[in-house]
């Protein structure tokens, strides 16, 4: 667990496994052999950053197209899908932190 939080890794798993060959380490070695294999494990890994995304869905008129997207490209969100038939519809995703300022912005179009 030492090396998972010193490496500030999230969403990870790492499973030592140790044979019995005869010799007896001790606690303090275990604890040794256990931290190298971990540390080993994490430096020749892969690391893959991801974001945690949450999505926002907001329906709109037509008037408020403009409105709605200069927020897009000011907040940089995934545009995972959008409609504009009768209404308009668009599903962002963003990253979980900003998700409230996005939902915040987006609603004060709707009461201006």
């Amino acid at each position: 667990m030492g090396q998972i939080l010193s490496n500030d890794l999230t969403d990870i798993l790492i499973v030592v496994v140790r044979y019995y060959g005869g010799v007896n380490l001790g606690t303090s070695g275990l604890i040794e052999a256990y931290r190298t294999a971990a540390a080993e494990a994490i430096k020749d890994s892969e690391i893959a950053l991801r974001q945690v995304e949450e999505t926002v869905k907001f329906d709109f008129t037509y008037p408020m197209m403009n409105g709605v997207m200069r927020i897009v490209k000011e907040m940089n969100p995934r545009i995972v899908s959008r409609d504009f038939n009768t209404t308009c519809s668009i599903t962002l995703a963003i990253r979980k932190s900003k998700a409230d300022e996005l939902r915040s912005r987006l609603d004060k179009l709707a009461f201006q």
